[in-house]
């Protein structure tokens, strides 16, 4: 069975849709043949690629409805499943999510420990940060479950990183994230494997993306990752798109639980 015939037709909700991994996923999923719902967070100048991502989808022969939202917002998370179950019946589809990925990567890059109170994370950086990049995956997840919105044999993504286990100078809290959401997703491998649900953490090497530009010091990290992977360069999004693309098909149901490296070596080092 190809990537394509187990995908064909079906829908994938994108959390962080419109750059990073989360476009790359939409654009890689929509090539196989997968219609796109897409939530981003973006101003009025940033607008113009979010139309150019869905025109790229539909130029593909796919659907695409994408949402201008805070993704954390549990008022306008369950406004906006409504509008998606609206579209999904109207098209005869009423239960017809196979894929969900969550991309979210909007966090505190602060230390905890400073010589100036105002310079080290407080408790609301640190709550805010794990709400949206750990704890809305559960929220979501559990929305779309109530709602019979997954299909069987459905797919549950979430993107984490090495720094869940490694030290960075001001990246504790994002850290802590990360380290959670891979919590989260092996509580969720548990407790949806009796509905053919899966659910993995996906840990993406280096990646040039709009989230790695805003971590100080990330020309470092960059230098090091160069150094460490096996193949003498840094993972791209399309790799992360491709490795999700393949573990979506119904296949690998038995895939579970686990965090998944889409790094080409680059952890082992």
């Amino acid at each position: 069975m190809s990537t394509e015939d187990s995908l064909k037709d079906n829908w994938a909700l994108i959390l962080g849709a419109s750059s990073g991994f989360g476009e790359a996923t939409s654009l890689g999923l929509a090539e196989a043949g997968m219609n796109i719902f897409g939530v981003h967070l973006d101003r009025k100048a940033t607008l113009p690629k979010v139309e150019e991502i869905k025109n790229e989808i539909i130029s593909k022969g796919r659907q695409a409805h994408f949402f201008n939202f805070n993704a954390a917002d549990p008022e306008k998370r369950e406004e906006t499943l409504d509008e998606i179950e609206t579209i999904l019946k109207e098209i005869g589809n009423p239960s017809g999510i196979k894929v969900f990925l969550h991309s979210l990567a909007f966090g505190t890059l602060k230390p905890y420990i400073s010589s100036e109170q105002k310079g080290m994370l407080t408790s609301s950086n640190m709550n805010m940060t794990l709400d949206v990049m750990a704890h809305t995956l559960v929220y979501w997840v559990q929305a779309i479950v109530l709602r019979k919105f997954m299909v069987e044999n459905g797919r549950i993504f979430a993107m984490t990183s090495a720094g869940g286990h490694r030290i960075w100078p001001t990246y504790g809290a994002v850290s802590a994230s990360k380290a959670a959401l891979e919590s989260h997703i092996r509580q969720l491998a548990v407790e949806l494997a009796p509905l053919r649900i899966t659910a993995n953490a996906i840990q993406a090497g280096v990646t040039e993306t709009p989230a790695l530009k805003r971590i100080p010091g990330n020309e470092i990290i960059i230098t090091h990752a160069l150094k460490a992977n096996p193949s003498g360069r840094l993972t791209s999004t399309k790799d992360v798109a491709r490795a999700i693309a393949a573990l979506s098909v119904s296949d690998t149901r038995w895939i579970t639980g686990n965090v998944i490296k889409a790094d080409g070596g680059e952890d082992l080092t």
